[in-house]
């Protein structure tokens, strides 16, 4: 059920007392606190097992409050929150005295969107001032799409969870520096670096590491508890049939080039042709998977153009290497 008015009344109240609220955005599903209270915004770390130094994003109502929460707007920042606001993008600025050092990780740069839900832009309005919203899960795991996710995810210890039904992007935003001479993405996203081109009329980089740190980064990220392992798109159903000889619980996320393949597996998503039905269901996919008891997960990256882009850097995180247990 989408959430109401008097459920957004409540979660102001949760926010102004210090308590966290799980909001849907069109990316997924956020964990808020009030960006102005540093106690709060550390029981966001807390719940989540987030290492303090990874910074969170302020989420504000609309751009024109920019100023207030940031030290500087440059140019091309002013662009890009002109064209992409509310949107899937998250741009990282000098921070403004509003904003604690809790929420940057101890940085003095700041990650600040305008998100593109009707439920998260109507807290937003009736609260009156920043939330910081890291996805609403524990550090590395899958991000949640849903409200439900999210109740399975972190139980009882969030004070309210606004439904706001299925996100309709599915992956995070894309951040992106605009602290340099030119801007760089840190983190792909839904806003497409073609898009971003496109507006600022020159190429925008990719950089694989960056001393601005922000959410995302970690080598093992948005992770089922499944094992992730990538393969070429062509050797996926081969490579599933020898995990299964070896006596692994098999997933398979099938290319749509395959679709139709006969798969020896123990569970088999096949991928829509669209890379936005794609995103929008990818942390879906691996969660059905686990749900299904898999302990391994075959997958191959799409093409890295277009949402293509995000997708890739969402499985490799999710391949990446995980900590000992």
């Amino acid at each position: 059920m989408t959430a109401t008015a008097e459920d957004i009344e409540r979660a102001v109240a949760v926010l102004r007392a210090g308590g966290l609220v799980g909001l849907p955005t069109e990316t997924v599903y956020g964990l808020g606190a009030n960006a102005e209270d540093t106690a709060a915004v550390m029981r966001i770390f807390e719940m989540k097992g987030r290492p303090p130094s990874h910074p969170l994003i302020v989420h504000i109502a609309a751009s024109d409050e920019l100023d207030d929460w940031v030290e500087e707007v440059p140019r091309a920042a002013r662009v890009l929150a002109d064209r992409f606001w509310p949107g899937p993008l998250t741009l990282v600025l000098r921070r403004g005295r509003r904003v604690p050092l809790a929420a940057t990780g101890g940085l003095e740069t700041v990650a600040v969107r305008v998100p593109d839900h009707p439920v998260a832009l109507a807290l937003l309005s009736a609260f009156g001032g920043g939330i910081t919203a890291p996805s609403a899960n524990r550090f590395g795991s899958v991000s949640p799409t849903t409200a439900n996710d999210v109740r399975v995810e972190l139980g009882d210890g969030v004070g309210l969870v606004l439904d706001g039904g299925p996100c309709e992007v599915g992956v995070e935003s894309t951040i992106v520096d605009v602290t340099g001479e030119v801007p760089a993405i840190l983190r792909p996203g839904g806003v497409t670096r073609e898009d971003l081109e496109a507006v600022l009329g020159y190429s925008v980089a990719v950089p694989s590491t960056s001393d601005v740190r922000v959410p995302g980064q970690h080598p093992s990220h948005y992770a089922p508890r499944a094992r992730v392992v990538l393969v070429e798109p062509e050797k996926v159903v081969a490579e599933a049939e020898i995990a299964r000889k070896e006596g692994y619980q098999v997933g398979v996320l099938l290319p749509p080039p395959l679709a139709g393949a006969t798969v020896e597996a123990h569970a088999v998503v096949t991928l829509p042709d669209s890379p936005a039905a794609y995103a929008q269901g990818l942390y879906g996919f691996l969660r059905e998977l686990d749900q299904q008891g898999c302990d391994l997960i075959v997958a191959s990256l799409p093409a890295e153009e277009g949402l293509g882009l995000a997708i890739a850097n969402r499985l490799l995180r999710a391949a990446g290497p995980r900590p000992p247990a």
